[in-house]
C-alpha cells in the first residue's frame, strides 16, 4: 500500500510540474511570441507593436509565460526585456518540456509581416547605436574606457589568437566593429588578408587613419554589416568581435552571421561584457545591452553550429567583468 501511494504521489508531482507549462503555452499568440523570441530579446512595447495589441494585454501574456518558466525578464537600463531562458537543464522534467516546446515552435516559419516588423526594430536599434558613435567619434576611446581600457581585454584576446595562429594556417581574418582600428595591427601581422567591417562611417575614417599610420597594407575597411559580407560571398578563417555585441541590435543573429562567414575549421573570438546592472552605460557609452551571461553566448553559438573552446574572464576595478570566448566551426557544419 505504501509503495502504491508513493508511486501515485510521484505521478501527481510530475503532472503538477508539466500542467502549468503546457497550459501557458496552449495559446496561438503565446506560441508566436515564443517563436519571435528565438534569437531576439524584446521589450513589452516592442512586442505590443509586433502583435498589434495593447500593452496591458501583452503584459498579461508575458506574466503567465514567465510564471510557467517559458520566458524570463531581463533588465536593460530602465526597461524590462523578455527572452527565452538560456539555462535549461537536461535532467529536469520542466526544462525538458520547455525545450521540447521551443523545438516544435521553432519549426513554424514567421509570417512576412512579423519579419518586417522585427527588421524595423533592429534597424531602429542599429540607427540608435550608429547615431551615438557619430556624435562621439572624436571621444571614442574616452567613452569606451569608462567601462574597460582597451589593453585590458585586447591583450588577452591577442595572446589567445597568437597561440591559435601558431597551430593554424589562417589566410583571411575579419574584425567586426574595429572602432579606431587599434586591434587591426594584431590581425594584420597574423593573416595575409584582413577585413574591418563597421556600420559607422565616422569610425571607419578613424580606422583608416590607423591603417595608414601603421602601414597596414593588407587591410580592407568596409562600411556595412555582416549581411553585406554574406551577400558578397566572403569567407574567413578567423572572425573577431571585441566589445561589439552589446552595441548590436540582435547579438544572437550576429553570431549566426559570423558562423556563416567562417570557413570550416575556422574560429570566432569574442570579448564582451558579462551581465551587469550599471544603467549609466546605455546613455554614456551607447550600449544597447547590459552585457551577457556566458550561457547566453554559448547557447547562441551552439545554435549557430559552433563549438565552444577556451573561456577567459577578466575582472575590472570599476565593477565590470569581461569575458573572452572562443568558438570553432567544426567540419561538416554548414
Amino acid at each position: 500500500m505504501t509503495n502504491m501511494t508513493s508511486h501515485a504521489s510521484r505521478e501527481i508531482s510530475s503532472a503538477d510540474v508539466l500542467a502549468p507549462i503546457y497550459k501557458a503555452s496552449g495559446d496561438p499568440l503565446r506560441l508566436e511570441i515564443l517563436r519571435v523570441l528565438r534569437r531576439d530579446t524584446f521589450g513589452v512595447l516592442e512586442l505590443s507593436h509586433l502583435f498589434d495589441m495593447r500593452q496591458s494585454g501583452m503584459s498579461h501574456h508575458l506574466k503567465v509565460m514567465h510564471k510557467a518558466g517559458l520566458l524570463e525578464p531581463q533588465r536593460e537600463g530602465n526597461a524590462i526585456f523578455y527572452r527565452r531562458p538560456p539555462n535549461l537543464e537536461n535532467n529536469k522534467l520542466a526544462d525538458q518540456a520547455i525545450r521540447q516546446i521551443f523545438s516544435m515552435v521553432d519549426r513554424i516559419p514567421l509570417p512576412e509581416h512579423l519579419e518586417q516588423r522585427i527588421q524595423a526594430i533592429r534597424t531602429q536599434r542599429a540607427e540608435q547605436s550608429r547615431a551615438f558613435f557619430a556624435r562621439h567619434a572624436e571621444k571614442f576611446r574616452e567613452q569606451q574606457e569608462l567601462i574597460a581600457a582597451f589593453d585590458l581585454y585586447a591583450g588577452p584576446v591577442a595572446e589567445l589568437i597568437r597561440q591559435r595562429a601558431a597551430q593554424q594556417s589562417w589566410q583571411a581574418a575579419l574584425e567586426i566593429g574595429p572602432g579606431e582600428g587599434a586591434f587591426l595591427p594584431v590581425l594584420s601581422a597574423l593573416c595575409p588578408h584582413v577585413v574591418g567591417l563597421d556600420n559607422s562611417r565616422d569610425m571607419l575614417a578613424k580606422a583608416t587613419r590607423t591603417c595608414i599610420a601603421e602601414k597596414l597594407n593588407n587591410v580592407d575597411l568596409i562600411e556595412g554589416v555582416t549581411d553585406t559580407l554574406l551577400a558578397r560571398g566572403d569567407a574567413f578563417d578567423l572572425v573577431v568581435a571585441n566589445m561589439v555585441l552589446h552595441h548590436v541590435p540582435s547579438p544572437a543573429d550576429m553570431l549566426l552571421d559570423a558562423a556563416a562567414l567562417i570557413n570550416t575549421g575556422g574560429c570566432l573570438v569574442i570579448s564582451d561584457l558579462c551581465s551587469h546592472d550599471q544603467v549609466w552605460a546605455t546613455e554614456n557609452c551607447g550600449d544597447l545591452w547590459l552585457g551577457f551571461e556566458p550561457e547566453e553566448l554559448t547557447t547562441w553559438a551552439v545554435e549557430a553550429g559552433l563549438t565552444p573552446g577556451e573561456s577567459l574572464f577578466i575582472g575590472l576595478r570599476n565593477g565590470f567583468q569581461v569575458q573572452v570566448r572562443e568558438f570553432w566551426k567544426a567540419s561538416g557544419t554548414n
